[in-house]
């Protein structure tokens, strides 16, 4: 996923994103721990684009401020 993409997302979406990946993230640990895991990148990816969607909504939170 790549940030252009992200910024283009709604906050509603961006949430029901981030929780997505998260579930995704918490299966993925759990299929390393038992060994079942086959492609280990993912895990990487999907660490960095929950990092990218937590960035996205701080700036958001932070731009109301900076206008006033």
């Amino acid at each position: 996923m790549k940030a252009s993409d992200v910024r283009d997302l709604t906050p509603d979406q961006l949430q029901d994103e981030l929780l997505k990946l998260k579930k995704t993230q918490f299966n993925l640990r759990f299929q390393g721990a038992s060994g079942q895991l086959e492609k280990v990148h993912q895990m990487r990816q999907v660490r960095r684009d929950i990092a990218r969607i937590k960035t996205i909504q701080r700036q958001r939170s932070a731009e109301p401020a900076s206008k006033s």
